[in-house]
């Protein structure tokens, strides 16, 4: 891991532009996740083989969580808060690769990806009410919010970026650490807590964008509209 756990260590530099370890690593697992879709879907079956059978518990497990939280038909939220909790997760624990630091352990990946869920939620309000909608709910329930509701849209991507960062930029350096000094064995318990700590913080940050999603969808439609319940359902 690098010395300093803000730094920006570079791979390689191309002409005048330089390329980050983080960015090539987030290109590798890209990468790694493209072909081992491709390879794992190539061959579906009405009767499912094993490794089908796991993936479908794993979209239907995902599609029950998207539909716990927004209503209507999870697969137009699917691709993005499955993408978003597997990439996650990979990133994570790409750590158990010698030699490699996670890219989400670096603030440049997790702003990335807060700004994706971002720009997905103004997408999502702005489909779900309209444009005029969607910028009406910022004046719920007054319009003397519009400017504390925009800075929460700030704040709340703000948070994704900096609660992801924390938790595994914290862990790979802990680990890192007790590896120089203990050796290879001592810190395994905390190598496996911290793969935990990976799992559970790729499940927030999917969650938690699910729900940002979900409430500017829903922010439009008021109890007094039962025809934008229906819809919705």
């Amino acid at each position: 891991m690098s010395e300093n756990p803000l730094s920006l260590p570079i791979a390689f530099q191309i002409g005048p532009v330089e390329v980050s370890t983080p960015v090539v690593t987030t290109w590798g697992i890209m990468a790694v996740l493209g072909l081992g879709s491709w390879l794992l879907t190539r061959r579906l079956a009405l009767r499912p083989s094993r490794t089908q059978a796991v993936l479908e518990l794993i979209v239907t497990t995902i599609d029950a969580q998207i539909a716990s939280v927004v209503a209507g038909d999870p697969a137009r939220l699917r691709p993005l808060i499955g993408t978003l909790l597997i990439f996650i997760l990979t990133a994570n624990w790409s750590s158990l690769i010698p030699g490699v630091e996670p890219p989400t352990a670096h603030l440049e990946t997790d702003a990335a990806l807060a700004l994706i869920v971002f720009v997905a939620t103004i997408v999502a309000g702005v489909r779900a009410n309209g444009t005029l909608g969607y910028l009406k709910s910022f004046a719920n329930p007054t319009w003397v919010m519009i400017p504390l509701n925009l800075i929460e849209q700030v704040t709340r991507a703000f948070s994704l970026m900096v609660r992801l960062f924390g938790n595994v930029m914290s862990g790979v350096f802990v680990v890192g650490i007790l590896l120089s000094l203990a050796g290879l064995l001592v810190p395994i318990p905390l190598m496996a807590l911290d793969l935990l700590t990976g799992a559970v913080q790729a499940y927030i940050f999917a969650i938690l964008a699910l729900v940002f999603i979900g409430s500017a969808i829903e922010e439009g439609h008021s109890p007094d509209k039962p025809e934008a319940k229906e819809g919705a359902a």
